[in-house]
């Protein structure tokens, strides 16, 4: 089954631990008191974007026609089987930037050394471990959930169909069909 990280932007209180936590995980240091202290900040890989009165956590999609992996000249972006993980190799990254202008969700960015570009991996190292993405682990409200996508659809099927049923006006024998 394919886990995706998932986001319930009700619970989200942007008070951006997930992106802490995430900067900290891909720090060399992995500890945010070394990590602050080191030549350059630790660079999250998500973000969280205030719309509303909501907090949104976003990252990278994983796409699964991913245009970052076709406009990348040298092949450094690839898909790793079966997950589906859409993943850079770094240490061959020209940043040449081509795939931070064709990311339809502006998640793929230049490294804070200039040397390449970095997004989301859905923490792959810690995911292998059994244990969940950084950003998962650090929201206080569950907002940030790492989940098999069919369940996640499950989900969501059920809560869109209680809020027809509660939209429902029992008295109207029309209401179903309307």
């Amino acid at each position: 089954m394919v886990k995706r990280i998932t986001v319930d932007e009700t619970r989200c209180l942007a008070c951006r631990s997930c992106m802490i936590e995430c900067g900290v995980a891909h720090s060399a240091a992995r500890s945010l008191v070394e990590a602050l202290s080191g030549p350059i900040p630790p660079q999250p890989r998500v973000h969280v974007e205030a719309v509303g009165k909501f907090g949104m956590p976003l990252q990278c999609r994983h796409c699964q026609d991913a245009p970052c992996i076709t406009a990348c000249p040298t092949k450094v972006i690839h898909r790793l089987d079966p997950t589906g993980h859409v993943l850079i190799d770094g240490q061959r990254c020209i940043g040449c930037a081509f795939c931070v202008t064709v990311c339809p969700f502006g998640m793929v960015e230049m490294s804070r050394d200039g040397k390449g570009v970095v997004k989301c991996d859905e923490c792959i190292d810690r995911t292998r471990k059994g244990e969940p993405p950084a950003c998962v682990a650090a929201c206080p409200t569950g907002a940030i959930r790492f989940r098999e996508i069919d369940d996640w659809l499950a989900e969501r099927r059920r809560l869109a169909a209680e809020q027809i049923a509660a939209a429902r006006d029992p008295g109207d024998p029309g209401a179903a069909e309307k």
